[in-house]
């Protein structure tokens, strides 16, 4: 049977799918977690996708864990896919654009130890993963495109 036949379908290497939310404030800026596990650094809201569960689903629960925000999701972002974008596996992120209505309830939790707002002038650093192209290609568009700014 040739390598790729549908019958080995299960047994290949496969990346995991993630989603993120890019939480905007127009006053406050983008809300950003502390890593309580590795690796280390400040990053968006989101995770791991549970099986049976849509991107938009996975990406709203997240942000709703580690920041005690509900989100709407406004738009999508990006899809990003570099293999060496999480250090410990191969992981594929869909990553939205999302509001809030409850700012003042930001909060850590679940796995993130710390949850805040930063004005898009002082960002943390380090940033995890790839965070900091994720957040640069948001301003690209936010600059670029009135019709996508919030």
């Amino acid at each position: 049977m040739p390598e790729n036949s549908c019958n080995d379908f299960h047994s290949r290497k496969r990346p995991y799918p993630t989603a993120d939310a890019l939480i905007y404030h127009k006053e406050r800026g983008i809300v950003l977690v502390k890593r309580r596990f590795p690796p280390p650094g400040w990053a968006l809201p989101g995770g791991f996708i549970d099986y049976g569960e849509s991107a938009e689903t996975a990406a709203v629960r997240e942000a709703l864990e580690e920041t005690g925000l509900t989100v709407r999701l406004k738009a999508l972002l990006g899809v990003y896919s570099d293999p060496e974008r999480d250090p410990r596996q191969h992981t594929l992120s869909v990553v939205y654009l999302a509001e809030c209505d409850n700012p003042e309830d930001i909060a850590g939790g679940d796995d993130a130890a710390e949850a805040r707002f930063f004005s898009l002038d002082s960002l943390p650093s380090p940033l995890a993963f790839d965070h900091g192209r994720i957040i640069d290609d948001f301003l690209q568009k936010l600059a670029g495109n009135k019709a996508f700014s919030l």
